[in-house]
């Protein structure tokens, strides 16, 4: 449906109107093309940026597999035998020069979850940080540092398992400043009718490098050894954070080969959404419904996303009984799903703004509820499938793609309602929602002693129910305007 006719101007005392189309009375310059521009050159960077961010964060759950005795973990197996296994396929020599160590499941579940201590410590002052200076530098550096830690990942696993905790904890540290800033930079960059275009095709990396790096991983491990995970890896990101450093800027008004027209197209379509003032408006901020909305939504996606992130390997070894490095590729398929429904959806999302019309609200809404509903109806189907192995994949499949809608309804509405601290609401939503990466595996294998599909249905209950909660709560209460909290002693663009 089209949102409502356009009305007359509002004053400058009143608040634009959720129904209301962007920018309707504001003067816009002519739209700069897309090809080869600045804004589109930046979006593809940080589109590999978040490639090799997701590479360095899942890289470690593949290579574990090799760098743990597998004398250590058969007293831990919960292999399932409600399934058939899957006849192997034929065997390759593997390689298996790389030092093990004597790490039960316990210990394994620290080493993966000591990311998360890290990187929920630095959401929101990394959000900060970069709202006063910018985003380049925090983002730059936050992945080289990440990449660094990498390479050391061998060296600290030979020193103890405690030194690899803390290696993980801090890339944790530094992963947790990138989407703040990320979100910090789109605030100077982003046209409010390309946000979805843009913050889609950059964040869909993150999803594309989950993709790659888990089949990837099992091939070098296969036929190098594990530690060649990590130095692979670790160089890529250093050699994307020198290209980084040199061809991108803070704002258009900081870059070298930004053309006259495009600067102005992007300062007019934001000239009306900035604030100048120098201190943020915490206690406003955080007394806004419309980002509790962000907050909740953020929260439950994130809850059935690392459920399926951390578990999806180990419901198909154990439950469905695939042999995972063989059959690596099916732990990868449901997140090529996802990137290609991100680029898809951040198309039709400020498509449906622009050409038809639609309001941000509702596109917000409408994008909101199919990527968390959706995703909540295919999970708990493939809880009750049985051991039907296509139909489970393919389930499984169907709902993480659907996810990938909420890249352009709640995932970027920070930056509808705020634009000038949208990478500090993006730290504070952020915070939150790596809650669930800490707590949600936790409480899964809580809920599976016996490893059984009932169990597994009712976790995957549970993840559903969470998110059809946030999808409602976001609906309820999510706004697509810019809030007058955010507008205070508005001058204009940041220089």
């Amino acid at each position: 449906m089209r949102s409502p006719v356009r009305g007359l101007p509002p004053s400058d005392g009143d608040k634009v109107s959720d129904n209301t189309p962007l920018l309707q009375d504001a003067p816009q310059a002519e739209v700069a093309p897309v090809c080869c521009s600045v804004r589109y050159n930046l979006a593809v960077l940080a589109f590999f940026g978040f490639f090799v961010l997701y590479a360095l964060r899942v890289n470690l759950s593949v290579a574990l597999v090799d760098m743990v005795d597998s004398n250590t973990t058969s007293a831990d197996n919960r292999t399932s035998k409600e399934c058939a296994e899957h006849s192997a396929s034929n065997q390759v020599l593997h390689n298996q020069t790389g030092k093990r160590y004597q790490w039960d499941a316990e210990t394994q579940g620290w080493i993966l979850g000591s990311f998360f201590y890290g990187y929920i410590i630095t959401q929101i002052p990394g959000g900060y940080v970069a709202s006063k200076v910018g985003g380049k530098l925090l983002l730059g550096f936050g992945i080289l540092g990440t990449a660094v830690f990498t390479l050391f990942t061998p060296i600290a696993a030979d020193f103890g398992v405690g030194a690899l905790i803390v290696l993980r904890a801090l890339e944790g540290l530094g992963e947790g400043v990138t989407f703040p800033a990320m979100h910090a930079m789109w605030s100077s960059w982003a046209p409010p009718l390309e946000r979805s275009k843009l913050l889609s095709i950059s964040y869909a990396g993150a999803q594309l490098g989950t993709v790659i790096s888990l089949p990837l991983s099992g091939i070098i491990c296969f036929y190098m050894n594990w530690t060649y995970v990590f130095y692979f890896f670790g160089i890529v990101g250093i050699i994307w954070f020198v290209l980084w450093i040199w061809l991108v800027s803070d704002t258009p008004e900081t870059h070298r080969t930004i053309s006259h027209q495009e600067k102005e197209y992007i300062h007019s379509s934001l000239k009306n959404q900035l604030s100048s003032q120098k201190s943020v408006p915490w206690i406003p901020m955080l007394k806004s419904l419309p980002l509790w909305a962000i907050v909740v939504a953020h929260f439950s996606y994130n809850w059935s996303f690392y459920t399926l992130l951390t578990l999806l390997p180990t419901y198909m070894k154990e439950i469905l009984r695939f042999n995972v490095q063989a059959n690596g590729i099916l732990s990868a398929v449901p997140y090529f799903g996802c990137w290609l429904c991100m680029i898809l959806s951040g198309q039709a999302a400020d498509h449906l703004r622009a050409k038809w019309n639609f309001s941000t609200i509702c596109v917000r809404r409408v994008f909101s509820l199919i990527g968390m509903i959706g995703p909540a109806v295919f999970l708990v189907a493939a809880g009750f499938i049985g051991c039907d192995y296509s139909l489970a994949v393919a389930f499984l499949t169907i709902s993480t793609t659907l996810g990938g809608f909420c890249s352009s309804g709640f995932s970027i509405n920070h930056l509808d309602i705020a634009p000038s601290y949208a990478g500090i609401l993006l730290g504070i939503t952020n915070t939150f929602a790596t809650i669930p990466g800490m707590v949600g595996p936790v409480i899964a294998k809580s809920l599976t002693p016996e490893n059984t599909i009932r169990e597994w249905q009712t976790v995957f209950w549970i993840a559903a129910a969470i998110n059809v909660f946030g999808a409602i709560f976001f609906t309820l209460f999510a706004k697509g305007e810019v809030q007058n909290w955010a507008l205070n002693d508005r001058h204009g663009h940041r220089s």
